[in-house]
């Protein structure tokens, strides 16, 4: 199993939705873990009666909610310890530095940091990564009104003595291109519809499906997607 790991304090649960479902597309089996303090997937991702932790099916993904640990899931699902979870990916969205512990981020096959530009959610991501005592690289996810070389220096000004080795590509996302209200829909109606995001959100979540995968098949990406589009 391939994990994927999410952190800072910026809300990225679509986000990570809407990577899950073009990985599902892909003939992955995926499972999407919410381990944030405000756990807002159990509020986007309908469940009847949710308990304090639990696994519910949501457009042929599966999200955890509720669980501090990869062990902690495997104990729900009756598992053995040294077992391995039923996915081919799990993609864990992380906002405290208890669960970069406990999610052994360090062993991820993919690390990102997702942040927008405010000086919030830029000091507080990093505030989370503030205790690692290894070196751990990340790639940034920037959601910025536009592509701009600035911020991308301001957070590596920011992340200065911090044991983080931050990789080349530097992923920007819209932040006013109307991909919000677009998202918004999408929550009310329960689906995760690609439709109407804009041309660069789109793109941005078929670079790190790319990614993730480990494959360079943009081509073949870019034909699921549409495919998805089509609801096809």
């Amino acid at each position: 199993m391939r994990k994927i790991s999410f952190i800072g304090c910026y809300d990225k649960i679509d986000l990570l939705l809407y990577i899950a479902k073009i990985l599902t597309a892909t003939n992955k089996k995926v499972l999407v873990v919410d381990s944030t303090l405000l756990q807002k997937a159990k509020y986007v991702v309908p469940y009847i009666k949710p308990t304090k932790a639990y696994i519910t099916e949501f457009e042929e993904i599966d999200v955890a909610v509720g669980f501090d640990s990869l062990e902690e899931i495997k104990e729900y699902l009756g598992m053995p310890l040294n077992a391995e979870l039923p996915y081919d990916i799990a993609i864990i969205d992380i906002d405290s530095y208890e669960n970069v512990i406990n999610f052994r981020i360090d062993n991820s096959d993919k690390n990102y940091f997702v942040t927008g530009t405010d000086l919030y959610t830029l000091k507080r991501g990093l505030e989370i990564l503030s205790g690692i005592t290894e070196i751990l690289n990340l790639t940034k996810i920037i959601f910025s009104r536009t592509s701009s070389q600035e911020d991308d220096d301001y957070l590596n000004y920011l992340s200065l003595g911090y044991k983080i080795v931050w990789n080349d590509e530097v992923i920007f996302f819209p932040f006013e291109l109307g991909d919000q209200s677009v998202i918004a829909e999408n929550q009310r109606v329960a689906k995760v519809k690609l439709k109407k995001l804009s041309e660069q959100y789109k793109e941005g979540l078929i670079y790190i499906v790319e990614q993730i995968l480990g494959q360079n098949e943009y081509g073949k990406i870019k034909k699921i997607f549409k495919q998805l589009e089509k609801g096809v």
